[in-house]
């Protein structure tokens, strides 16, 4: 039996790309609003990070060993007495150069090429898409596979070096139970404790993190502490979205309320000594 193929011609449709929507949107709710927000969120954290980052004051609390994260690890000699937790190998730095340049260029990039973070700026910053069912702005769609996007690659990286700095958040968590009165807790304390929470949480919530425990394992059954290990970082990483805002503002909390206890504008809520 012979069946009639119909060759293709030039008038056939082409295979399926970017969706076209022939109205600038087919919604009718307020589909804008989200990616506002996520813009003004984004650009609220950056412009102050940004300028706490360069003042170069009221990151350091002497009184109660409060280091504020945007300050963390402090290796230069141009930083205050007792805010050097490592010691001070690095001379001093021209004010142009941020005390922690060491470590806020690794967590810039953990943060940039982070799964969600993409995904947030990708639809309300580059408007790629900006939402179901809306027209978008960009004719041609390469993906991650060019420059600069295909740097978005080594994210697995960034991830190895914010582990690192999450440790050493954590470390400056501990020394803040003991100030200069020896061991207390305080308001700052909890602030801080709970933002070096959030951040592990962010952290191992991670997708290269998931990928790390359970990623290359072929057989679950012969590996049981990873395959566990693997599901208990599967269920943080259904949150990971809450986790990354999350952490966006308890570090602007924290380093605030250090910011505002370093300066003397408050005080510092003791509960022990």
């Amino acid at each position: 039996m012979a069946f009639d193929v119909a060759s293709p011609s030039s008038t056939d449709t082409p295979p399926p790309g970017r969706a076209s929507i022939p109205a600038r949107t087919l919604r009718t709710d307020r589909w804008w609003l989200p990616p506002l927000l996520t813009t003004l969120g984004l650009a609220t954290f950056v412009v102050y990070a940004t300028v706490r980052s360069f003042m170069r004051s009221d990151y350091w609390d002497a009184e109660n060993h409060y280091l504020t994260p945007f300050y963390s690890p402090c290796l230069s000699d141009s930083c205050v007495a007792g805010s050097s937790h490592f010691g001070t190998p690095i001379g001093e730095l021209p004010g142009f150069i941020p005390l922690a340049f060491l470590s806020l260029p690794f967590l810039l990039g953990f943060r940039l090429t982070c799964y969600y973070y993409r995904k947030a700026y990708y639809r309300s910053i580059w408007m790629a898409p900006p939402a179901c069912g809306v027209g978008e702005p960009h004719e041609r769609y390469t993906g991650e596979t060019r420059l600069p996007l295909i740097l978005q690659n080594v994210h697995r990286y960034f991830f190895y070096a914010a582990l690192v700095i999450t440790i050493i958040n954590t470390y400056d968590a501990i020394l803040a139970f003991g100030g200069e009165n020896g061991f207390g807790i305080g308001l700052g304390n909890v602030v801080l404790l709970v933002n070096v929470v959030l951040l592990w949480c962010y952290t191992l919530s991670c997708h290269s993190c998931r990928h790390v425990t359970g990623g290359r394992l072929k057989h679950f059954s012969r590996n049981p502490v990873r395959y566990w290990t693997w599901t208990q970082v599967s269920r943080l990483n259904t949150r990971h979205m809450q986790f990354a805002w999350l952490t966006l503002g308890t570090l602007v909390l924290t380093d605030l309320y250090v910011w505002l206890v370093s300066s003397g504008a408050i005080a510092d809520l003791r509960f022990i000594n």
